[in-house]
């Protein structure tokens, strides 16, 4: 997949802070939310929101917003189960499954086998997206194949209480590696060398991400082109050092609310919904800013979900319904109040944002408008072995920071591994790798 162009980048999350108003289209009534579903019940199958609470909340928004338009049984799964449910039923020409919700990596594999949006993109065109989501959503064919449905990104929480070590001149919302490095260290130092910066490096966590779409595309302008030359050397180098200067405990850590929450950390980088809560609590103790740039710029993820209906849903048009609902501006943002995913719509979003909500824009703007900004995505196209690749850049993290294990030579290890997934696969590259037919490790 092509970078998008530096002048687009702020389109995605930037539009939908924008000041337009679209009109809602909601409609009053029940949701069947228990997971199971019922008679005539419209099965929502998706790998977002699948924690307890997330998916609670989530619930709460769709049956706000969907009303009596359709009984719908609102399924999260973890990938594998998402790609082999969808794939069983589509060989098996009997799909049960009225409408997938994943993000636009998840709905790659299956682009040519879900139905042609042209109609319902065209009906919902007033509603806002960018162009550049719009194009996304085609999934690499000629036409729409999903409808836009959620984005969110990273970023740092940081407890003010951390501010008074920052390196002399730095600027929190404008930090460069070496000066989060410094910091780091310096507030170790102040805390009897307690190191009191964090990542979600736990079992679930999600720090691979970091290293996907924020430390390798900051220091080597790529994600799997770059994987192991001489920059990718320096970036992990770079990532030793910064782990001896954080909390050894991190490796317990799922979500960096929790450590937020009970002050064992100041200082962490994690999903925006993943760190909302503690946010949310003490809106007051708290600065939510952009992650740190690198010799390349500043990598960032971006994560953009899509609505989408496999051909032969027997639902077709209960979950277009349900689409229609799930993208007007007010079930938006809900979304957005509930579980922290920014609007796909233009949308006013407004002055009566809870606060930790109102953080979180702040800051997801001022890093999408950085100057030098690399956008990042995650993996496209790799179906089943999309967790194989990401245990790749948790596995050079066990080895590089856990372990002492020699830079390059684990590097040259792990970027074999990954060279046999994608030689295997052959799928194009994406964002922030260069346009290749097949995507190759360097």
């Amino acid at each position: 997949m092509n970078p998008i162009p530096t002048t687009s980048r702020r389109t995605f999350i930037g539009g939908a802070l924008a000041a337009a108003v679209v009109a809602p289209i909601l409609s009053a009534c029940s949701v069947n939310t228990s997971g199971s579903g019922g008679s005539g019940s419209v099965s929502f199958l998706s790998t977002q929101f699948a924690p307890v609470e997330e998916r609670q909340k989530y619930e709460a928004t769709l049956k706000k917003a969907v009303g009596d338009k359709a009984n719908v049984a609102y399924n999260p799964v973890d990938n594998p189960t998402f790609n082999t449910t969808i794939k069983s039923q589509l060989d098996a020409n009997k799909v049960e499954i009225g409408l997938i919700g994943g993000l636009h990596g998840d709905l790659v594999p299956f682009a040519k086998q879900l139905e042609d949006l042209s109609s319902l993109t065209d009906e919902l065109k007033s509603r806002g997206y960018s162009k550049d989501l719009l194009e996304l959503a085609k999934l690499g064919t000629d036409k729409p194949r999903y409808i836009p449905w959620i984005q969110a990104t990273y970023i740092l929480a940081v407890n003010k209480k951390a501010l008074q070590w920052l390196p002399s001149g730095a600027d929190v919302n404008k930090l460069t590696y070496d000066q989060f490095l410094a910091w780091a260290q310096a507030a170790k130092a102040a805390n009897g060398g307690k190191p009191v910066f964090g990542i979600p490096a736990g079992p679930k966590g999600l720090h691979h991400r970091f290293y996907q779409g924020f430390l390798l595309p900051s220091f080597t302008g790529g994600q799997i082109t770059t994987f192991r030359n001489a920059d990718a050397v320096t970036a992990w180098t770079y990532m030793r050092n910064l782990w001896a200067n954080m909390n050894p405990a991190s490796t317990n850590y799922d979500f960096m609310q929790e450590p937020l929450g009970n002050g064992e950390v100041l200082v962490a980088w994690d999903h925006v919904a993943r760190l909302i809560n503690a946010v949310s609590a003490k809106p007051d103790d708290f600065v939510l800013a952009p992650a740190p740039s690198g010799p390349k710029g500043l990598g960032y993820l971006l994560v953009v979900g899509g609505l989408a209906v496999p051909q032969g849903s027997k639902d077709r048009d209960k979950a277009f319904d349900v689409i229609r609902a799930l993208s007007t501006k007010d079930a938006q943002i809900e979304t957005l109040k509930s579980n922290a995913f920014f609007p796909v719509v233009k949308a006013d979003i407004g002055s009566d944002l809870p606060p930790g909500i109102a953080l979180e824009a702040k800051a997801v703007s001022a890093q999408q408008d950085a100057s030098g900004a690399i956008l990042a995505l995650p993996p496209v196209g790799l179906g089943d072995k999309e967790p194989q690749v990401g245990q790749i850049f948790k596995n050079c993290f066990q080895e590089i920071c856990l372990n002492n294990a020699d830079v390059k030579a684990t590097l040259d290890k792990q970027g074999a591994a990954l060279a046999d997934i994608m030689n295997s696969l052959k799928v194009p590259c994406w964002a922030p790798d260069p346009k290749a037919d097949q995507c190759t490790v360097a």
